[in-house]
């Protein structure tokens, strides 16, 4: 780092980043300064059981059944699970439907048809006392909400809520990194709705046993860290066990190991996950519904999609009832109707589609729409055989040989990946693919390794 920018960065009272990582094109600037807004109901509304990681959800309505916004459509298939609320009121016209999902597989899907009179009012509501609830009273109420991390994993959020047996949480973690390039949902989360973010990580820190709560926002979004601090100071009670912090603008700051390690210079251990050294990270977007529905008994029926791109006239950041078919947001947003390519999430980590016949889903964090005239040519994008510059290496946030995993991963080597060149430190960031000159695909290289040796070591 020069002198000049380090002194930069201090000034601004950024923390510093991690070894390694990259810089790229940020692309923010279509809708980093567009407020939230809401889109109408289409309709009909799709919506998809398996919306999470772990187990599907079961759904406890009927084909014909009215319901009305905010009540259970769907209920929790286990632990690892989150139920489904109603998006709109309507009337149920499938429960079973065969439809496509976002990572292109097919699943099950419960189909509701608007009425034309329904309201934006969530029905389905009780306020309740959340300083009398116990922790594990906390935990069930957000597995109820169906709150799920909305940072693009969906892993139910109830199972980080508790430390894990033989784990102490000390320090909450909130991740307002955002660093992908054209995502902005989270920063307007932060500037819109900053206290039931709060809200969020005190009864995250109530469950948790959390002693501290740090929130880390990259240094691109100053404002974000400024609204933040005002929120702390406003809120009700003594809170100065929560701070926020603007950390270094880096990619992938956002990782949580990487985020760690900028706020606290803590190194989550090779295999390790960030309880092992006492943390609990949570996107921010995720705590502050927690914070909004938790209060309320409310399910997660919504949430903040940024659709940008240059295939966009109206591109923003849209509050989308979940299960809302992708052609009635690109519609909204005015997308054109011949893309080139279209992305769920972020460049880097996301993944381009085949159709967008799907529906808009609790994992889903962005929509990017290109035209086919801003896609690189076949000669541009051409294969070509390593030539050992070593950039990939130069780039990997986690110190992985990235160009030795693609060669073993070509050659089926999935053992020697993961026990001697640790596969699974890799969270496919997207970092090595992105500076390699002979555009070989590493990242997906690896990923597919991974679930080919997952698949070759299932039990029989």
């Amino acid at each position: 780092m020069k002198k000049s920018q380090k002194g930069f960065l201090q000034m601004l009272g950024a923390k510093g980043g991690f070894r390694h990582g990259i810089h790229p094109e940020e692309n923010k600037e279509q809708t980093e300064h567009k407020a939230i807004r809401r889109i109408p109901f289409p309709k009909e509304m799709v919506l998809p059981l398996a919306q999470h990681r772990g187990a599907p959800a079961k759904p406890v309505v009927v084909k014909g059944q009215d319901v009305v916004r905010g009540e259970l459509v769907a209920e929790a298939g286990g632990y690892v699970s989150a139920p489904i609320h109603a998006p709109v009121t309507g009337t149920v016209a499938a429960v079973d439907k065969l439809v496509s999902m976002p990572d292109g597989t097919k699943g099950t899907a419960i189909i509701i048809r608007t009425w034309p009179s329904s309201s934006q009012e969530v029905l389905y509501r009780k306020t309740v006392d959340t300083d009398v609830m116990s922790p594990d009273e906390l935990v069930q109420a957000v597995q109820s909400a169906g709150v799920v991390g909305l940072g693009g994993a969906a892993f139910p959020t109830h199972v980080k809520m508790k430390a894990p047996q033989g784990k102490t949480i000390t320090t909450l973690v909130g991740n307002g990194c955002e660093c992908e390039p054209f995502l902005t949902c989270d920063h307007r989360i932060m500037l819109e709705y900053a206290e039931n973010m709060i809200r969020g990580a005190r009864l995250a820190m109530k469950t948790t046993g959390a002693t501290r709560t740090i929130i880390g926002v990259e240094d691109n979004k100053m404002d974000a860290v400024q609204r933040i601090r005002e929120a702390i100071a406003a809120f009700p009670g003594d809170n100065s066990d929560i701070t926020c912090e603007a950390v270094k603008t880096q990619y992938p700051q956002g990782a949580e190991k990487m985020l760690i390690k900028s706020l606290l210079d803590l190194e989550v251990p090779c295999g390790g996950i960030p309880a092992d050294i006492g943390c609990a990270v949570f996107n921010v977007g995720t705590l502050a519904q927690i914070g909004e529905l938790v209060p309320e008994s409310r399910g997660l029926i919504e949430r903040i999609v940024t659709v940008s791109g240059s295939g966009v006239n109206k591109p923003g950041n849209y509050l989308v009832p979940l299960g809302t078919p992708l052609p009635e947001l690109l519609k909204h947003a005015e997308a054109m109707d011949d893309p080139g390519m279209v992305i769920l999430g972020g460049p880097m980590m996301g993944g381009a589609i085949a159709t967008t016949d799907i529906a808009c889903t609790k994992g889903i964090t962005g929509v990017l729409v290109f035209p086919p005239e801003s896609l690189p040519s076949p000669d541009e994008s051409e294969e070509m055989p390593c030539i050992g510059c070593r950039a990939c290496v130069e780039a990997c946030p986690m110190l992985l040989n990235p160009s030795t995993l693609g060669r073993l991963a070509q050659n089926d080597r999935y053992e020697d990946m993961a026990d001697k060149f640790h596969m699974w430190d890799c969270f496919e960031c997207g970092c090595c693919a992105n500076v390699c000159p002979s555009n070989i695909p590493l990242t997906q290289l690896i990923r597919v390794a991974k679930g080919a040796h997952r698949q070759r070591n299932q039990p029989a």
